[in-house]
């Protein structure tokens, strides 16, 4: 293992992190047609997402 290939673990995290957190909320989106249940709910759902985009993009900068 090189020492670059240790750098680039956070990024694998934080993208794996975003593509589950993705799954989870399609699965759920499908199978309850109420999610996320208003506009509060909506707001959550959107800030969480754009904070784990935010997070994934911040890494992959420092990486670049």
């Amino acid at each position: 293992m090189y020492a670059a290939d240790v750098f680039k673990v956070p990024l694998g995290i934080a993208g794996g992190v975003l593509v589950a957190w993705a799954a989870l909320i399609s699965g759920i989106g499908l199978s309850r047609p109420e999610f996320p249940g208003g506009v509060v709910g909506q707001r959550a759902v959107m800030g969480a997402t754009l904070l784990l985009v935010v997070v994934v993009m911040g890494i992959a900068v420092q990486l670049g």
